[in-house]
């Protein structure tokens, strides 16, 4: 989860709609490759959060007992694990770029444990195999992968309300074309416009779906899945235009 605070309690995003979000962004970009590459593309990107762990043991809590961030849990395994099992019913291209992101996301852990280590050399593994089997090479899907990653991380820039104030600009990160991109935000209330532009329309608006807790600590993970069950649904919007 993403989690927020709010004046009397949390705005939770799940990371399943974070990753539809960047989906959404990556939509916006004129698309490159084959088709049946593209549309994989945005599908690694759409699912590149599923499989999160249930529940249990505090997985949802802080030992305050707030929501807890995603920032806040360890890696998980299981997880990873289970994401790499959902993409290869969807062929080795959304195996390759599921992968490249693991790599992305856990390659900084290796040397901590033996379990991860052996899931890290797996990945590499598969990589390798996925690209010679598609007849790959590694430019061509660091370009795919780097569009993949660009747009998660301008998703939870705007999921976590990090877009800066006062016109400040925010490095996003390279984008398939190597080159550096930046988010800006004049006011609260103004357009969002990304330098240099990189989209295929001059504007348009993307959106996730918030829950809104009005508490602010939470006995058990089974009172706070209740509680995020019931919980009004606000829809954030952002409008993005050319400068």
């Amino acid at each position: 989860m993403i989690v927020n605070p709010t004046p009397d309690g949390w705005q939770v995003i799940y990371q399943q709609a974070h990753a539809l979000l960047a989906a959404q962004l990556a939509w916006h970009w004129l698309p490159f490759g084959p088709t049946d590459r593209w549309v994989g593309l945005l599908a690694a990107i759409a699912q590149h959060d599923d499989e999160q762990r249930q529940w249990d043991g505090h997985y949802g809590l802080t030992p305050a007992g707030a929501p807890a961030n995603f920032t806040m849990k360890e890696f998980s395994l299981e997880q990873a694990t289970g994401v790499m099992k959902a993409a290869r019913f969807q062929g080795q291209w959304r195996s390759l770029l599921t992968s490249m992101h693991m790599s992305f996301l856990y390659e900084s852990l290796r040397g901590q444990k033996k379990q991860t280590d052996a899931f890290l050399d797996e990945q590499l593994a598969g990589q390798e195999k996925w690209r010679k089997a598609l007849g790959l090479s590694k430019k061509e899907a660091r370009q795919a992968y780097d569009l993949m990653q660009w747009c998660d991380r301008l998703s939870l820039i705007l999921c976590r309300q990090e877009l800066p104030e006062m016109g400040r600009a925010l490095e996003i990160s390279a984008g398939p074309d190597g080159r550096r991109y930046d988010v800006v935000r004049v006011t609260p209330d103004a357009p969002v416009t990304v330098a240099p532009w990189p989209f295929a329309f001059p504007s348009f608006t993307v959106s996730v779906e918030a829950s809104e807790l009005h508490q602010l600590q939470f006995s058990t993970d089974k009172e706070l899945a209740a509680a995020l069950k019931d919980a009004p649904i606000r829809i954030l919007r952002w409008e993005f235009r050319q400068e």
